[in-house]
């Protein structure tokens, strides 16, 4: 049950210069693993897939592969295994972060399946991956989303992770 995005997200771009490959920039890699590790929570959040058999579909089938005519780009896969695991390791210490920082009356559960896995990615890689940047993670998320859903539920994206960046990282956004 693999959720599509309804952009070409993963699709490789064109090469900037004639001698790089697309999807070669650690960056790209890493959006790639991103968007994998939502889809591969989202997965496992509405098909109750285990995490063995998720991380090997998605490694054999969907990472770097061609898929229905579109071209995936390749993922950092210590990554993609990074957010996964700690997203489903973690997920009862994120998911009171998450209500918490949402509107009042708009517990997590009522929330749509992949925007649960964006946010529960985002908030797991802003607790846990100080090697990235608050304003990066937060981006990087909003971008994910914005792959599955309109422009309202981005937002609520940006908002809850920015409320979750600022409470585990304050000292990013004081300099």
């Amino acid at each position: 049950m693999m959720v599509e995005p309804k952009k070409p997200f993963m699709r490789k771009p064109p090469p900037k210069n004639g001698d790089k490959k697309p999807g070669d920039r650690k960056a790209n890699r890493r959006g790639a693993a991103r968007l994998a590790a939502v889809q591969a929570l989202y997965q496992m959040d509405i098909g109750g897939a285990g995490i063995d058999d998720t991380f090997a579909e998605f490694e054999s089938h969907w990472i770097g592969n061609e898929v229905e005519g579109d071209q995936y780009l390749p993922a950092e896969a210590a990554f993609f295994r990074d957010i996964v695991s700690g997203v489903v390791r973690d997920q009862t210490k994120l998911d009171p972060l998450i209500d918490e920082a949402l509107a009042k009356g708009w517990p997590l559960a009522r929330i749509d399946a992949i925007i649960r896995a964006v946010m529960r990615a985002g908030a797991y890689e802003l607790e846990h991956r100080k090697d990235i940047p608050a304003r990066v993670v937060v981006s990087e998320y909003v971008d994910v989303a914005h792959a599955f859903v309109e422009k309202d539920e981005t937002g609520m994206v940006n908002a809850v992770l920015d409320q979750i960046a600022r409470q585990f990282r304050a000292d990013e956004f004081t300099k």
